[in-house]
Parts: C-alpha cells; sequence; structure tokens
C-alpha cells in the first residue's frame, strides 16, 4: 500500500469536504442550486480553492455518483460471497439491490443525476471512464452468477458464450437489471403506485424476477411462494452485513 504524502492527505481531505458540503445542496434543492460560489462560502474557502479540485459543478455530480456507486459494489460483492448455490447469491444480489435503494436512498438518488446528458457531457473523459469502469464492475459480478451457474449445471441447457445464443450473461443480467431498476425509479418517483393496484413493489419485482429465473431452468426451481420465503430467510442474515458495509463507506 503507497503511503500518502502530508500534501495529499490534504487534498484528499479537501476534496472529501467538497462532497460533503455539495451533496446535500444537490439533493434537497438540485443542480441549479448546486454552485462553486455556494461550496466555497460553506466551507469558507476561496472559489478558486473548489476550482483546484474540481473545474466545474458536473465534476462534483459524478465524483457523487462515482462515491456511491462504490457503496452499490460493495454490497454486490458481499451478497456475492454466501456460501450457497449460484442461484442463491443472485437472489442475495436482489436484497444488496433492495437494500441500497431503501437505505441507501440519498446514493441512489445522487446516481440518478448522471443519467442527464447536461451533466453527463459536461464531465470529463477521465470522470466518465471511473464511472463506466464501477458500473461494469457490479455487472461483472452478477454475470460471473451467471457464468457459475452455468459451470456447476445449475443452469443447464444454456451457454451464454456459444454464437448463436440467444442471450449471453450479460444480457440475461440486462433482464433482471430491466425489472430492479426500472421498478426501484417507478417505486421512488410515483405515488399512483396504490391507486393502480401495485401495493406491495417490493413483492412484485421478486416474483417477476423469480419467474424469469425459473423460466431459465436455472435450478433450484422454486414455487413463488417458496422462493418468497427463502428471501426472507437471507434477508435476516445479510442484513447486518450490510449495514455494517453502509457504516464502513460512511
Amino acid at each position: 500500500m503507497v503511503e500518502l504524502t502530508r500534501k495529499q492527505r490534504e487534498i484528499e481531505q479537501r476534496t472529501r469536504e467538497i462532497l460533503r458540503v455539495a451533496k446535500p445542496i444537490l439533493l434537497r434543492e438540485g443542480l441549479h442550486a448546486l454552485t462553486m460560489d455556494r461550496v466555497a462560502a460553506q466551507m469558507q474557502y476561496a472559489k478558486g480553492t473548489i476550482y483546484n479540485h474540481f473545474p466545474h459543478k458536473e465534476e462534483i455530480v459524478l465524483a457523487l455518483a462515482f462515491d456511491a456507486m462504490r457503496l452499490r459494489r460493495a454490497l454486490f460483492h458481499a451478497a456475492t460471497l454466501e456460501d450457497t448455490c449460484s442461484r442463491e447469491r443472485l437472489m442475495c444480489i436482489g436484497l444488496a439491490c433492495e437494500y441500497y435503494t431503501q437505505h441507501c436512498h440519498e446514493e441512489f438518488q445522487v446516481e440518478q443525476w448522471i443519467r442527464h446528458a447536461n451533466i453527463w457531457d459536461k464531465s470529463s473523459a477521465a470522470r466518465q471512464e471511473c464511472i463506466r469502469e464501477c458500473e461494469a464492475g457490479c455487472m461483472e459480478l452478477v454475470s460471473g452468477l451467471v457464468r457459475d451457474g452455468i459451470q456447476s449445471g445449475d443452469l443447464q441447457g444454456f451457454d451464454g458464450d456459444s454464437p448463436g445464443h440467444a442471450l449471453s450473461p450479460e444480457e440475461m443480467v440486462f433482464g433482471l437489471w430491466s425489472i430492479t431498476f426500472g421498478s426501484q425509479i417507478l417505486s421512488s418517483s410515483s405515488p399512483s403506485l396504490p391507486a393502480l393496484g401495485v401495493m406491495d413493489p417490493i413483492r412484485s419485482t421478486r416474483v417477476h424476477c423469480c419467474t424469469l429465473l425459473n423460466g431459465f431452468g436455472w435450478r433450484p426451481i422454486y414455487p413463488v411462494d417458496a422462493y418468497l420465503s427463502r428471501i426472507e430467510q437471507f434477508s435476516e442474515t445479510m442484513l447486518p452485513k450490510f449495514q455494517a458495509i453502509q457504516r464502513d463507506h460512511a
């Protein structure tokens, strides 16, 4: 491990402080309220000091998003370490997604800002690459479970690396990602779900994932009620682990 110099530690500490000050402004008041002048004033620094760390506020937003994604990746990684079969480790990934949305809601909200083209397009190539690498790391953890399922025989008749196959492991993960991420976005932004008959979006998402994985023939094949019961069992063991990771990250 490389030891940081005093100067490097000071720069790192000041960068963290800028992000700490900027985050609540972005979340509570929006991008228009996040200005370099305001961050400098709250920190009692000259504005030039802020510019030494970030050339503009869009870079601050991406730095906040990168930090949030690092937390999500850590939760995913913990889920993959469970001593069980590939499908059940994937179920734990689903719990990590739920935990991130429900208990790391500020990080989840920050991540959504990078979907805005006016923020992404103004950020540096280096910062964009950091985001891509972190997102790819999450994808690799989940697609690795698909490959584990193939190798172990839990996912029989599915060789996603074969030419001409309908789906690659990454495309299979994309389907699960679409279900979970889409439901999380709707749950956090649509107050009319109960009026539309969606009373328990978490349960609904779990049922959809169970049905999809059963359709792929990923063993063990679960009746829905048994799947939901097993998810609750994993939830009891994973929750303390997720909480510890969130505390360490903070």
